[in-house]
């Protein structure tokens, strides 16, 4: 396919850019009801002709492209193998639906313009990002999704998402760097940065070396583990998501945290060898550091109160199920975390576009204050508890099924105590789990007689002034206080069928994971 592998990367930059240029009366246009079909179209047009031909370009072949030399023996170069087709697949499908979704939500949110144009910019460096053949091209377009990511955390434009931003930029700026370090590294002692299943790295060349190239991979695990929310560059996370858009939120969380993960994967399968750190203080740390954030994570969830943070933290944790399943080193433990790859992406953006749609809908954003939502809003709640079903692991919903491997790919791995304490830590959050998702569906659907949050929300509501006559409020908002869901109902169509294809991908890839399955398998095993 050559040069026409570089079509779904710069139709959507081209597209978003031009998005972005200044307009004349920029605000009136974007707030006429004419303007915003036609930035709904374009945007549409072009995200869905760029993710159809970025799945044309990964299923049509191995593929390859070199677009030029940044310097000698170093091109920016492209290549499609079957982790590129796994990671743009899972990117595209999530990226389409939670546009369409973003079109209802985002005229609550308002400068639509900018945020359609850093959406489909982003979008073309993930597949980009995907596509990328060595480990400079990689790092390249790791570094330009954080930079252009970040105007979506900082969107409403307030202090505290203006700081959430730098958080984010910060963060992921100290991982790129840590992964940088590494790479200057492994290009001395690897025959080739060309990612190759196995890995290239030259063991002669290594020999007597080993302990600065231990340290290097050990840095691009911390730094790259950055995007992907492990400990200790994890607090970015919890910080940028209750303060971004929910659209924002759900791709940050359930699509971008895995562009840290996709990098990991380059990192130590493509390039150094899985065998190179089998056995080593590297692979010890990384179980260690992927198992404390599992278990840091849902404690830190279990006690959050504000939905979207709490779902930030469940990220935290359910991204590092992934890098567990692949610091075992054996193939079933990377089949599951390849498998949560898949699950995860669609269980959180399902769970964040709900969580959308209750401040879409009834302005709510505390878990106290969803008791009763179901009966208001019963749709948009059955799809978050099918979604948060999955993520518990429940059979027959998906997150079962990628959490079995990862169990049983800790115990079949030679790594002493982790290979019962793997599944053990990995239990035990699945409970926490339920408790932190599964009480927000039981108070939603079969509320307290009467909730303390609706109590206190009633009480403010009532504290209104008096008027001239010395009355404190009409009957009209009178019975408004005594049912602060008064007057809530079901999302729009544009916002629910997106959040119910997401539910359904949820429970069916778990009904059916066998061609899932079967491709992760050979993934596993081409590298292992």
């Amino acid at each position: 396919m050559g040069i026409w592998i570089l079509i779904p990367v710069f139709l959507p930059v081209i597209a978003g850019v031009l998005l972005l240029l200044p307009v004349k009366q920029e605000d009136v246009g974007d707030s006429s009801k004419e303007s915003l079909t036609r930035l709904h179209t374009v945007t549409a047009v072009v995200l869905v002709v760029s993710a159809v031909l970025a799945l044309l370009a990964a299923w049509s072949g191995d593929n390859s492209y070199t677009w030029f030399e940044l310097m000698e023996g170093i091109p920016i170069y492209f290549q499609v193998d079957d982790v590129s087709r796994l990671f743009v697949t899972v990117f595209s499908i999530a990226w389409v639906l939670v546009c369409f979704y973003a079109f209802t939500y985002m005229e609550h949110e308002g400068k639509e313009r900018r945020f359609f144009g850093f959406y489909l910019i982003v979008y073309g460096v993930l597949v980009a990002l995907c596509f990328s053949g060595n480990l400079v091209t990689m790092y390249l377009f790791y570094e330009l999704m954080t930079l252009t990511s970040m105007p979506m955390v900082l969107h409403s434009g307030t202090r505290e998402s203006i700081m959430a931003a730098l958080k984010y930029l910060f963060y992921s700026m100290c991982g790129a760097y840590l992964g940088l370090f590494a790479i200057f590294f492994l290009y001395k002692y690897c025959d080739s940065i060309t990612f190759t299943a196995g890995g290239t790295l030259n063991l002669a060349l290594a020999q007597g070396h080993t302990g600065i190239l231990l340290a290097a991979v050990m840095a691009a695990l911390i730094g790259f583990g950055a995007k992907a929310g492990m400990f200790p560059l994890h607090a970015w996370l919890p910080t940028a998501h209750p303060v971004a858009p929910a659209p924002a939120s759900a791709v940050l969380s359930g699509i971008i945290a895995k562009a840290g993960v996709l990098s990991i994967v380059r990192v130590v399968f493509y390039i150094v060898g899985a065998d190179f750190i089998r056995g080593t203080w590297v692979q010890t740390a990384w179980m260690t550091l992927s198992l404390l954030t599992v278990f840091m994570g849902s404690m830190l969830a279990f006690r959050e109160k504000v939905v979207k943070k709490r779902l930030a933290y469940s990220t935290v944790s359910q991204v590092s199920y992934i890098l567990f399943g692949l610091s075992v080193l054996s193939p079933t433990g990377m089949e599951g975390a390849l498998l949560h790859v898949v699950f995860h992406a669609f269980i959180k953006c399902a769970l964040f576009l709900t969580a959308g749609i209750f401040i879409y809908r009834a302005g709510l954003s505390e878990v106290d204050q969803l008791e009763g939502i179901g009966k208001k809003m019963p749709k948009t709640l059955w799809c978050f508890t099918f979604a948060s079903l999955a993520l518990v692991g429940i059979p027959p919903a998906s997150g079962f099924i990628s959490k079995w491997y990862l169990a049983q790919g800790a115990l079949e791995a030679n790594v002493g105590v982790f290979g019962w304490a793997g599944p053990a830590v990995l239990l035990l959050s699945a409970l926490l789990t339920a408790g932190y998702l599964l009480s927000i569906v039981t108070n939603g659907f079969f509320p307290k007689v009467k909730s303390n949050a609706h109590t206190a929300i009633a009480a403010e509501k009532n504290s209104l002034p008096e008027n001239s006559a010395g009355e404190t409020q009409t009957e009209t908002s009178s019975c408004q206080a005594s049912d602060p869901l008064a007057g809530v109902t079901e999302a729009p169509l544009g916002m629910l069928i997106p959040l119910a294809i997401f539910a359904a991908l949820s429970i069916l890839l778990g009904v059916f994971p066998n061609p899932l399955i079967q491709f992760v398998s050979k993934i596993a095993t081409a590298v292992m």
